[in-house]
């Protein structure tokens, strides 16, 4: 198989020229800097020997080998392991394990030396030797460019005098499209899916996440202020503290809401070196993980109602706090997790349900606004559950008449915005298959 290196001076393009690349053919791709969820547990990487790493035995001889976690920033918060050169020889490390199974692969790393000390090098050499057995090879590199020389097939040098032109193997101004072209050749890595993966997900984001403590203590601190705050409160008082109760729901679930755009970033970076088989498996459990804390949190936010107030004890009140909490989080979870929004974008338009249900769902000042704008309470769940409290449903404009119809207009405005969602997504792909044809339809004009 073929080891091609990319050479260039600082700033001459190298990684750009590797984008272009990665983006005209499915492959593996490690980048510079990779990001890898720092709190993962390096033990618990599905079907990864972490004894294999060349540092490994540092962590044994401590003892601290099966607490050692990738280490790193995320979210703003810094997790103890890993320093940087590890973490890229344990990303190194992880696809010569992945793909000796497979052959014929397309492999691309940007800078594998960078942050690497001089005493890893034969280990990297090591095996990218024993990769281009099997598989192809392209690499960016500024360091240790003259062993990487020698062991090179084909090297490519970048310019950025002259973009459309690269060197090959001496030879000047060779286009840069049919190179690119030309290393774009490889098989795609197959994925297995397997319990291990499953497992992998409730041991990282379930049972040792320090994450989870965090949300807990805060919402017990919460709540437990709005109960001593409200206490033995008059059962006239019923919609002020459900509207109490709702906003501290929503300050509770907030930050694993916003973190959640951070994950699906690191989390879909390490699909792309192969940690785990399946990034819509792990949204899929990310979403189901989110959802239950919201149930979680409404059944607190119920009780909590319960015990400083009375009149709330049917069932009909729990549905009523999940589905009003849930249209206000929902739009965090789609877009967060769903999308490639960055985060000040997640969190703008995340905050839309809940922004325009104090403008519009008119339960904040019953009868007020102009004609046209009172229209609007009747796509939000919150005017209906108003609806539903006793002495405030007399103020509120256009209520239902039967209770169950009332209810059920509530859960179907609260998922509003998943519906919303999923006509946005289905867009999408009828305006990306119709682009795809147009491409179609051209190259077989242009052939005939």
């Amino acid at each position: 198989m073929v080891l091609t290196v990319v050479t260039g001076s600082s700033g001459s393009g190298k990684t750009f020229f590797l984008n272009d690349t990665t983006k005209s053919h499915k492959c593996t791709y490690i980048r510079q800097y990779h990001n890898v969820r720092p709190y993962i547990l390096v033990t618990r990487i599905p079907n990864f020997d972490p004894t294999k790493l060349p540092f490994w035995d540092i962590y044994v001889n401590e003892g601290t080998a099966a607490k050692i976690q990738v280490g790193g920033t995320m979210a703003g918060e810094e997790t103890a392991g890993f320093f940087g050169g590890q973490r890229k020889l344990l990303l190194f490390e992880l696809i010569c394990q992945r793909a000796k199974g497979q052959s014929d692969l397309l492999l691309v790393f940007d800078e594998p030396f960078a942050g690497v000390t001089d005493d890893f090098v034969p280990f990297i050499v090591e095996r990218l030797n024993h990769l281009r057995e099997n598989h192809n090879i392209l690499l960016v590199t500024n360091d240790h460019v003259e062993t990487l020389k020698e062991m090179a097939d084909n090297t490519i040098t970048v310019s950025a005098i002259d973009r459309a032109k690269v060197q090959v193997n001496g030879k000047n101004k060779v286009d840069r499209e049919k190179v690119i072209l030309a290393l774009s050749v490889g098989g795609t890595y197959e994925y297995e899916a397997s319990a291990e993966d499953f497992k992998f997900f409730f041991a990282t984001e379930v049972a040792n996440s320090k994450r989870l403590v965090g949300f807990a203590a805060f919402c017990i601190f919460a709540f437990g202020l709005c109960a001593i705050s409200f206490w033995d409160s008059y059962e006239s008082s019923g919609a002020t503290i459900i509207i109490a109760a709702n906003l501290i729901a929503f300050f509770c679930v907030n930050p694993w809401l916003l973190a959640l755009t951070d994950w699906r970033n690191y989390m879909e970076e390490e699909a792309e070196a192969l940690l785990h088989s399946s990034k819509n498996m792990n949204k899929a459990l990310m979403t189901i993980l989110t959802l239950g804390l919201l149930v979680i949190v409404s059944f607190v936010e119920y009780g909590v109602v319960n015990l400083v107030v009375d009149g709330f004890e049917a069932f009909k009140w729990w549905l009523a706090m999940f589905m009003d909490n849930a249209s206000m989080t929902f739009a965090f979870i789609f877009l967060g997790i769903y999308t490639k929004l960055p985060f000040t974008a997640v969190n703008i338009f995340g905050s839309f349900p809940f922004l325009f249900m104090i403008f519009f769902s008119t339960t904040f000042s019953p009868g007020a606004g102009i004609k046209a704008i009172k229209a609007i309470r009747y796509l939000f769940p919150r005017y209906y559950f108003f609806c539903l409290i006793p002495v405030v449903q007399d103020q509120m404009e256009g209520c239902p008449v039967d209770e169950r119809l009332t209810l059920l207009w509530l859960c179907v405005t609260a998922l509003g915005t998943v519906i919303l969602f999923f006509i946005w997504v289905g867009l999408k792909a009828v305006v990306r298959k119709r682009a795809k044809k147009g491409d179609r339809n051209t190259k077989v004009g242009h052939d005939g």
